[in-house]
């Protein structure tokens, strides 16, 4: 038998699938309400039942769902936030990113480790070429976005000292979780998606939905030809750790610019420790990023670093409860 950290890694990308597929098909929905067994879940869902026996069987044997004494299924409380499709934590968005587009590019490091990653990648398109190259690949990873942003951003707001701030710019804000927790904690403040052309009706589907006309708006622009609109406070989210230091200087010279004095970025984004040899879902996306973009993920020093390059001072660095940190520069 495998060591078990080794047996999880190693078997690990069946129980990928498994997951991936049992939201896709509304399983886990279905068990975060009722216990039930294969034939039932089956029945109810319109799914072959060999199949999805087989899924259960393995997802159950990961510890992802659990099966009672009568043998039926079922998502246990701790799992729930996770796998039910309505909750803000759902990864269901994300892992449709993964398998729709990233699995795809995992292929490439077999070339990026022989031939080195600008050898491969002069014959690939951009990053988001791929991400927005379809409405679908661009509400995919929209949605990815929003799960993995929106949820933890109501712990990030608070220690990010909005009340202080009278107009915030996400810089690549996706269709708006950033700005949409801001805007839910902070009255009196206004905020602006800065993004690609393309994202502008999602986050006026945003706006729609959580009835924010007037403090909610959309600005179209492409972050490495452009300034920044003028603002108080600029946001990163998940945006650094897609580009490498020479261009996340420039992004960050480029917030300095548009900041009033006294104003302030914020970078937000998963954080290595300071040694490197984890958390592990940052060392997974710093592979992650390796293939679907051009950057990788850093310690807070390094971050501090680069904001102190391009001005900023008096850093300061908070942790959530999640994998995405803030750390925040501020403009004299």
């Amino acid at each position: 038998m495998l060591p078990s950290a080794l047996e999880k890694a190693v078997y690990g990308v069946y129980a990928t699938t498994a997951i991936h597929l049992a939201d896709k098909h509304g399983v886990f929905g279905f068990l975060v309400d009722q216990a039930a067994p294969t034939a039932e879940i089956a029945d109810k869902l319109g799914l072959d039942g060999e199949t999805l026996d087989r899924l259960l069987v393995l997802l159950d044997s990961f510890g992802v769902i659990d099966r009672n004494e009568d043998g039926a299924y079922l998502v246990t409380p701790e799992m729930a936030p996770y796998l039910d499709p309505r909750s803000p934590r759902s990864v269901g968005g994300f892992l449709s990113h993964v398998m729709g587009s990233t699995i795809g590019r995992l292929p490439h490091l077999d070339g990026y480790l022989t031939d080195g990653k600008s050898a491969v990648d002069a014959a690939l398109p951009a990053p988001f070429e791929v991400m927005y190259k379809t409405p679908k690949l661009t509400e995919e990873f929209l949605a990815a976005m929003w799960e993995l942003t929106y949820d933890v951003s109501r712990e990030l707001v608070p220690m990010a000292g909005l009340d202080q701030v009278g107009h915030l710019v996400d810089v690549g804000g996706a269709s708006g979780p950033f700005c949409v927790a801001a805007l839910e904690a902070t009255p009196g403040l206004r905020a602006t998606v800065y993004e690609l052309p393309e994202v502008e009706p999602y986050v006026a589907d945003t706006v729609e939905k959580f009835g924010l006309q007037g403090r909610l708006d959309f600005a179209a622009g492409d972050f490495h030809r452009d300034e920044f609109p003028a603002t108080d406070c600029v946001a990163f989210g998940y945006i650094l750790s897609g580009w490498t230091d020479e261009t996340g200087l420039e992004l960050l010279q480029k917030a300095y610019r548009a900041c009033s004095d006294g104003g302030r970025v914020l970078i937000m984004d998963r954080l290595f420790d300071d040694d490197r040899r984890g958390p592990l879902p940052t060392a997974v996306m710093n592979l992650s990023m390796h293939v679907e973009a051009k950057g990788r993920h850093r310690t807070s020093a390094e971050f501090i670093g680069l904001l102190e390059a391009a001005g900023f001072v008096d850093c300061e660095v908070h942790r959530s409860t999640q994998d995405k940190q803030l750390v925040i520069g501020h403009k004299r």
